[in-house]
C-alpha cells in the first residue's frame, strides 16, 4: 500500500542523469516547492541515428511548474547546462541561479534564443551567498572540477541537511580556487540528512592527478616538440585552456583558436579573467601561415571525434584553413567520454594515415586528467559528510552501484542506499527514506529545429533502414474488375541491388500478385487499407524467409477505378 506524503516529506527524484554521462536533472521537492537541480544535454551515441542531442522529459516539470521555486546551476558544462533553452520553452523557470563564469555560458547559450534572454531572469551567486525558502535555508561550497565555478548545494532542512555535491574532484593542489572542503566538514558535524553525489569515476581506484600537474606536463611536452603543434581539448576546460596558452608563452609560441564552442570559451575566459594572454598571443586564424611551424600553437575543438568539429575536418583534409604537415604534432588532451571511442579512434588513424604525429598518452608526460574523483576522493567526501541516507547520482548504473558500495564501507547502511533510474522517487522525513511512486521521466530527441518530433520508432526505423534497406513495391489495381493491370514497380535502397538479383525481385513481385489477387476474390468489397497492411506483413515474413535479411517493407497501391 503507497505510503500518504506529508507536508514536511522531502521528495527527492532524476529525471536525467542516472545510468547514464549526461542530460543531469535533480528535482527536490518539499513543501509545495519544487528546487530543479541543472538542466542538461546527453550526447547521442551511433545507434541514435540523425539525433543531435538527448534532453530530459520536462513533461512533470511542466504539470508542477507553479512549484517551481528555481534552476539551480551546479556549473557550467553541456550535461548540466546545454538543455536549458529547450526547458525554458516549455516551463515557466521563475529564476535561473548560477554563479560566475556560467552565467556568463549560460548567457551566451539564450544569444541564440533573444525572446528567453530578455524573459529569462539570472541570479548570480556568490561561494558565501545564502536563501531562505520556506522550511530551507540554501548555501553553498566551492569544489574543483575541469571548469571554473563549480559548486555544490547544500539544503538545510528541518531534519538535517541535503547535499548535492555537483562534480567533483578534491584537487590539493588546483589551478584555480581550491574546494571549501570546511563546509562540507561543518555540515557533516551538524547531521546530513541526504547526499546525492557524483559517480562518474567510481570504479576507478586511488585519487584523481592534480590540473596542476597536468599543466607541468604539458610545459614540458611542448618544450620537447620542435615543429607545429595541434592541440585538441574539450572546450569548456578553462584551466586546460590557460596551462596550453602559459605553454606556448614559455616556448615562444603563437594560439591560434578553431571551433566556434572553443572561440567563446576564450572569450568568455577572457571576460571574467580565467584566461589570460600577453596581447599578440592568440593571433587570427587566417594568419597562421604568417609564423614558422616552431612559433605555432593551434588549439582545436574535435578531441571527441565529432565529425564536424575542427580536428575532425583536419584529419578529414577538409579544413578551409588548416592543412597538416607530417612534422605535425597532435596532443589530446582529454579521454574519450564513454560512447566516443569510436569517433576519436576513427579521427586517431586519419592524422595518422597523414603523416602527424598523434600522442594521446605520452610517456614523457600526462597530457589529461579528468575533473571527477576517483574512489579515494568519493570516500573521503562521504567521510567528512557522514550521510545517514545516500544517493550515486551522475553516473551509469555500474558507477551508481560501485558508489553505493563505497558509502557502505564508510559506515552509511546498506538499507539506507539507494539505487534510483531516473524517473524513481525516494521519500525522505526525520524518520524514514522509501521508495514511492515514479514520476514519468524518459529521453526526448533533438534534432535540427525539431524538439521530440524523432520519436523511438522513428530511431528503430532508421537503425532497420541502415542495417538492411528498404524494399518498396509499388502495385496499380482495378478494385471495379479486381485486377492487377500493369505489372508491379519495385523500388529497392540499401537491400539488394536489382540488376544482380533480378530472380529474387521477380519471386517478390509474384508474391506479391498472387496475394494481392487472392484477398482482392475473397470480399466483395475491396479493402485497400487491409490488403496493404496485410501485404507488408506477409511479404516482410517472405522476404526474411528468403534472405534472412529485415529491410523495412513498403507497399503503395494506385487504384484507377
Amino acid at each position: 500500500m503507497e505510503k500518504q506524503k506529508t507536508r514536511d516529506d522531502i521528495k527527492i527524484f532524476a529525471l536525467g542523469g542516472l545510468g547514464e554521462v549526461g542530460k543531469n536533472m535533480y528535482c527536490i521537492e518539499f513543501r509545495n516547492q519544487l528546487f530543479v537541480i541543472d538542466a542538461g544535454i546527453l550526447f547521442p551515441d551511433e545507434h541514435l541515428l540523425g539525433v543531435d542531442y538527448v534532453i530530459p522529459d520536462f513533461t512533470y516539470l511542466k504539470e508542477h511548474q507553479e512549484q517551481i521555486v528555481g534552476l539551480f546551476i551546479t556549473h557550467g558544462h553541456e550535461d548540466h547546462i546545454g538543455g536549458i533553452p529547450f526547458l525554458l520553452k516549455q516551463v515557466k523557470i521563475p529564476k535561473i541561479y548560477a554563479a560566475g563564469v556560467t552565467v556568463d555560458l549560460i548567457e551566451n547559450k539564450l544569444e541564440d534564443y533573444p525572446e528567453l534572454l530578455g524573459s529569462t531572469q539570472i541570479v548570480e551567486f556568490k561561494s558565501h551567498f545564502v536563501y531562505q525558502f520556506d522550511g530551507i535555508e540554501l548555501s553553498f561550497a566551492r569544489i574543483s572540477h575541469s571548469i571554473p565555478d563549480s559548486f555544490a548545494f547544500l539544503f538545510k532542512t528541518p531534519f538535517g541537511y541535503i547535499v548535492h555535491t555537483g562534480d567533483f574532484k578534491i584537487d590539493l593542489t588546483p589551478v584555480g580556487p581550491g574546494a571549501e572542503l570546511e563546509k562540507f566538514a561543518k555540515v557533516g558535524n551538524e547531521g546530513v540528512l541526504c547526499m546525492l553525489a557524483d559517480s562518474t569515476n567510481a570504479l576507478r581506484e586511488g585519487f584523481t592527478e592534480s590540473e596542476r600537474k597536468i599543466g607541468d606536463s604539458i610545459k614540458e611536452l611542448f618544450s620537447r616538440i620542435e615543429n607545429r603543434i595541434i592541440v585538441a581539448t574539450f572546450a569548456s576546460n578553462m584551466y586546460r585552456v590557460q596551462q596550453i596558452i602559459e605553454a606556448c608563452i614559455a616556448t615562444n609560441r603563437k594560439v591560434a583558436v578553431f571551433g566556434r564552442s572553443m572561440e567563446k570559451t576564450i572569450e568568455v575566459g577572457q571576460q571574467v579573467g580565467y584566461i589570460k594572454a600577453p596581447k599578440g598571443t592568440i593571433i587570427l586564424p587566417d594568419d597562421i601561415n604568417n609564423y614558422k611551424p616552431n612559433e605555432m600553437c593551434l588549439l582545436c575543438t574535435g578531441s571527441q571525434g565529432e565529425p564536424l568539429a575542427a580536428l575532425s575536418r583536419v584529419a578529414a583534409g577538409s579544413h578551409k584553413i588548416i592543412k597538416l604537415i607530417p612534422s605535425d604534432t597532435i596532443i589530446f588532451s582529454s579521454n574519450p567520454i564513454p560512447g566516443n571511442q569510436e569517433g576519436v579512434n576513427r579521427t586517431i588513424n586519419q592524422l595518422f594515415k597523414q603523416g602527424a604525429n598523434v600522442i594521446t598518452h605520452s610517456p614523457i608526460a600526462d597530457t589529461h586528467t579528468t575533473g571527477h574523483g576517483s574512489q579515494g576522493e568519493l570516500k573521503l567526501m562521504l567521510t567528512l559528510i557522514r550521510p545517514k541516507y545516500f544517493i550515486p547520482v551522475h553516473g551509469e548504473y555500474r558507477m551508481q552501484r560501485v558508489h553505493a558500495d563505497l558509502a557502505i564501507e564508510t559506515g552509511t547502511p546498506k538499507e539506507n542506499t539507494f539505487i534510483l533510474t531516473n524517473g524513481d522517487t525516494v521519500i525522505i522525513n526525520g524518520n524514514e527514506a522509501y521508495k514511492a511512486e515514479r514520476v514519468q521521466s524518459g529521453d526526448v530527441y533533438i534534432a535540427g529545429t525539431g524538439v521530440g518530433d524523432v520519436s523511438s520508432t522513428v530511431i528503430k526505423e532508421r537503425k532497420a533502414l541502415s542495417d538492411d534497406g528498404m524494399f518498396a513495391v509499388i502495385v496499380t489495381i482495378d478494385s471495379k474488375k479486381k485486377i492487377i493491370p500493369i505489372e508491379p514497380q519495385v523500388v529497392s535502397r540499401g537491400f539488394i541491388y536489382m540488376k544482380d538479383s533480378e530472380a529474387l525481385t521477380k519471386d517478390f513481385v509474384e508474391y506479391s500478385k498472387k496475394f494481392i489477387q487472392e484477398e482482392m476474390a475473397k470480399s466483395p468489397t475491396i479493402r485497400i487499407n487491409y490488403i496493404k497492411s496485410a501485404l507488408t506483413e506477409k511479404l516482410a515474413s517472405y522476404i526474411v524467409e528468403k534472405t534472412d535479411r529485415h529491410p523495412i517493407v513498403i507497399p503503395v497501391f494506385m487504384d484507377i477505378a
